[in-house]
Protein backbone atom coordinates (compact mmCIF):
# COMPACT_ATOMS: atom_id res chain seq x y z
CA UNK A 1 0.00 0.00 0.00
CA UNK A 2 1.09 3.57 -0.81
CA UNK A 3 1.52 6.32 1.73
CA UNK A 4 -1.42 7.91 2.75
CA UNK A 5 -2.46 11.31 1.68
CA UNK A 6 -2.17 14.93 3.22
CA UNK A 7 -6.07 16.06 3.91
CA UNK A 8 -6.22 19.06 2.24
CA UNK A 9 -7.22 22.21 4.49
CA UNK A 10 -10.87 21.53 5.60
CA UNK A 11 -11.05 18.46 4.16
CA UNK A 12 -11.41 16.52 7.82
CA UNK A 13 -14.67 18.50 8.18
CA UNK A 14 -16.25 16.93 4.89
CA UNK A 15 -15.02 13.44 5.21
CA UNK A 16 -16.01 13.55 9.03
CA UNK A 17 -19.70 14.75 8.31
CA UNK A 18 -20.31 12.50 5.27
CA UNK A 19 -19.22 9.39 7.73
CA UNK A 20 -21.81 10.09 9.68
CA UNK A 21 -24.15 10.82 7.60
CA UNK A 22 -25.61 7.26 7.18
CA UNK A 23 -25.81 6.97 11.15
CA UNK A 24 -23.91 7.42 14.75
CA UNK A 25 -20.04 6.32 14.43
CA UNK A 26 -17.73 6.40 17.30
CA UNK A 27 -14.66 7.84 16.65
CA UNK A 28 -12.38 5.03 16.07
CA UNK A 29 -14.60 3.85 13.58
CA UNK A 30 -14.93 7.39 12.27
CA UNK A 31 -11.42 7.01 11.50
CA UNK A 32 -11.23 3.40 10.39
CA UNK A 33 -14.30 4.26 8.33
CA UNK A 34 -12.48 7.06 6.41
CA UNK A 35 -9.08 4.69 5.86
CA UNK A 36 -11.85 1.55 4.61
CA UNK A 37 -13.72 4.47 1.99
CA UNK A 38 -10.49 5.97 0.58
CA UNK A 39 -8.60 2.24 0.86
CA UNK A 40 -6.06 3.55 2.44
CA UNK A 41 -5.08 7.17 1.17
CA UNK A 42 -6.63 9.01 4.48
CA UNK A 43 -5.53 8.06 7.51
CA UNK A 44 -7.20 10.08 10.29
CA UNK A 45 -5.07 9.79 13.61
CA UNK A 46 -6.75 10.72 17.14
CA UNK A 47 -4.20 13.84 16.92
CA UNK A 48 -6.14 14.66 14.43
CA UNK A 49 -9.57 12.88 14.54
CA UNK A 50 -10.34 14.33 18.14
CA UNK A 51 -10.18 17.70 18.05
CA UNK A 52 -12.14 17.99 14.92
CA UNK A 53 -14.42 16.13 16.50
CA UNK A 54 -14.89 18.26 19.61
CA UNK A 55 -14.90 21.43 17.14
CA UNK A 56 -17.34 20.05 15.05
CA UNK A 57 -19.49 19.41 18.04
CA UNK A 58 -19.03 22.95 19.16
CA UNK A 59 -20.23 24.42 16.00
CA UNK A 60 -23.06 22.33 16.48
CA UNK A 61 -22.77 20.00 13.87
CA UNK A 62 -22.55 16.83 15.70
CA UNK A 63 -24.32 15.76 19.02
CA UNK A 64 -22.12 13.21 20.95
CA UNK A 65 -23.54 10.48 23.52
CA UNK A 66 -22.17 8.07 25.73
CA UNK A 67 -22.62 4.18 24.47
CA UNK A 68 -21.24 0.76 25.07
CA UNK A 69 -18.88 -0.70 21.99
CA UNK A 70 -19.18 -4.63 21.80
CA UNK A 71 -16.16 -4.82 23.47
CA UNK A 72 -17.74 -3.35 26.90
CA UNK A 73 -15.56 -0.38 26.70
CA UNK A 74 -17.67 2.76 26.88
CA UNK A 75 -17.39 5.59 24.00
CA UNK A 76 -18.81 8.69 22.29
CA UNK A 77 -21.36 8.16 19.43
CA UNK A 78 -21.13 10.88 16.78
CA UNK A 79 -24.41 11.72 14.51
CA UNK A 80 -25.00 14.59 12.56
CA UNK A 81 -27.60 17.28 13.72
CA UNK A 82 -30.17 19.24 11.70
CA UNK A 83 -27.40 22.07 11.52
CA UNK A 84 -24.89 19.28 10.36
CA UNK A 85 -26.85 18.43 7.64
CA UNK A 86 -27.12 21.88 6.11
CA UNK A 87 -23.62 22.35 6.49
CA UNK A 88 -22.51 19.17 4.74
CA UNK A 89 -24.54 20.46 1.81
CA UNK A 90 -22.69 23.63 2.09
CA UNK A 91 -19.30 21.69 1.98
CA UNK A 92 -20.61 19.34 -0.73
CA UNK A 93 -21.34 21.80 -3.13
CA UNK A 94 -17.70 24.10 -2.01
CA UNK A 95 -16.22 20.51 -2.61
CA UNK A 96 -17.59 20.22 -6.03
CA UNK A 97 -16.39 23.88 -6.87
CA UNK A 98 -12.77 23.13 -5.22
CA UNK A 99 -12.88 19.59 -7.08
CA UNK A 100 -13.48 20.98 -10.80
CA UNK A 101 -11.28 24.15 -10.53
CA UNK A 102 -8.16 21.94 -9.54
CA UNK A 103 -8.95 19.50 -13.06
CA UNK A 104 -9.45 22.92 -14.92
CA UNK A 105 -5.77 23.84 -13.71
CA UNK A 106 -4.35 20.05 -14.41
CA UNK A 107 -6.23 19.94 -17.65
CA UNK A 108 -4.25 22.83 -18.52
CA UNK A 109 -0.84 20.78 -19.00
CA UNK A 110 -2.33 18.40 -21.77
Amino acid sequence: MSKPAELLQGTLDLLILRTVEPGALHGVGISDRIEQVTNGVFVVGPGSLFPALHRLAEKGWLDGEWGTLESGRRAKFYSLTPEGRTQLTLEKRNWRKVFTAVNQVLAEEA
